[in-house]
């Protein structure tokens, strides 16, 4: 009789657990055929809000403004949490000796002086090997992020999937940003959007004060439209969606405005939420708002030297935070791996630049980067505040950096 008693017990339990079951599958379903919940923030732009272009700053002035951008710039904050994830000093610190423009520096300061480097940190399976700071920083400044935050957008693209809030990658843009139907945008996915494949125009030249990138953040909106949403819905197409490669970084912005419709809260709460407070960033971030108040997807999150050296961290220890997954790992496979299909050409991810052998970056202007190569245990971090926005001359002293870091190792 008692045999019979607990059987009925386990058969009712299975039951009651198979109907729990049922009843979160059946939820999760009617949330991922709803409409998104859209987000309104308030607004937390001044009424005498004139911000300079961060495209035309003197030298001095960059060093001013990169490490203290929520001085001048609207902006939210991604705080973090009670506890910090320490990273583990190596006894042994390298000594790298670099040979950039004819020129070869044995003195690592130099070198940062000469290329306008301000922060450069190495991270050899886990630990700290090097940490510098130049131009007058220190290791509590925060510095800001330019394109480097597009990497950190699709981290929470991803963390959207993973919630549920996004179904997948097929799906239409215009689904979560309802102003871009009727425009070049309609008929774009989110892939193609994370790939910028969208095939619409777009001028990306950082010199050109007529380009898209420049005038976006300074286009005057119209009535009940995000702004930015504004300048992109009135641009032409170039290409049918998928075929052709344009870097845009007003598409990463529409990315962050997609999570946060998707999400029904502000990026800065989210980033909080699901990587910096839960594996431990030392500092809160701070995140650059549009005209909307809403934070910029594609650009300048400011955090400190060792916090980017914690997402890439993130990203190695398979996109998990406090022992739980954020990132589905499938999407994280696909975003540091190359996406780009023929006929278009590039190396790119979803928003993560592709290299060689397996190794992917993060990168900004002005010198910016997360550089990780996993087969070495590899992860090179870089901030600068260069002349120019981009140039070969620049970019291959970083190149010449990384050579001497794997040679010292």
């Amino acid at each position: 009789m008692r045999t019979v008693y607990r059987s009925a017990v386990v058969v009712l339990w299975l039951a009651l657990w198979a109907c729990s079951e049922d009843e979160k599958s059946s939820k999760h379903a009617a949330h991922m055929e709803s409409t998104p919940p859209g987000y309104e923030p308030e607004s937390i732009i001044p009424e005498d809000y004139n911000p300079p272009s961060l495209l035309e700053l003197t030298p001095e002035r960059q060093l001013e403004l990169f490490s203290h951008i929520e001085d001048t710039f609207a902006h939210t904050t991604a705080a973090r949490g009670k506890k910090v994830a320490e990273i583990p000093m190596r006894d042994k610190q390298i000594e790298p000796v670099v040979t950039w423009r004819d020129e070869t520096y044995a003195d690592l300061e130099a070198f940062m002086v000469a290329s306008r480097t301000t922060g450069l940190l190495v991270l050899h399976d886990g630990e700290i090997v090097l940490e510098r700071y130049a131009l007058g920083r220190d290791k509590d400044e925060r510095w800001t992020s330019f394109s480097v935050g597009k990497s950190l957008t699709s981290l929470l693209v991803g963390a959207a999937i993973e919630d549920g809030y996004i179904k997948d990658l097929d799906e239409p843009v215009t689904k979560y940003i309802p102003d871009l139907k009727d425009s070049a945008y309609e008929g774009v996915n989110l892939r193609q959007l994370l790939t910028m494949t969208s095939g619409v125009k777009w001028n990306e030249d950082y010199a050109d004060p007529n380009s898209d990138v420049a005038r976006s953040s300074f286009w005057p909106g119209e009535p009940g439209v995000n702004q930015l949403v504004s300048y992109m819905r009135m641009l032409p197409r170039a290409a049918e969606p998928g075929t052709m490669f344009s870097y845009k970084t007003g598409e990463t912005d529409m990315a962050g405005i997609l999570v946060a419709n998707a999400t029904g809260r502000g990026l800065s709460e989210y980033l909080s939420e699901k990587i910096w407070a839960p594996f431990g960033m030392e500092q809160d971030a701070i995140w650059m708002v549009d005209r909307g108040s809403i934070e910029r997807g594609g650009c300048c999150i400011s955090m400190t030297l060792r916090d980017y050296a914690r997402v890439a961290l993130f990203v190695l220890s398979g996109a998990k935070a406090a022992g739980k997954r954020v990132v589905p790992e499938w999407y994280l496979k696909e975003a540091t791996s190359n996406q780009i299909m023929a006929p278009a050409m590039g190396s790119y991810g979803y928003f993560w630049w592709i290299g060689a052998a397996g190794s992917f970056s993060a990168r900004g202007i002005f010198g910016q980067g997360i550089q990780i190569i996993p087969d070495e245990k590899l992860v090179v971090v870089t901030n600068a505040a260069w002349p120019t926005a981009v140039g070969q001359e620049y970019v291959q002293s970083q190149t010449a950096f990384v050579a001497a870091v794997r040679a010292a190792l």
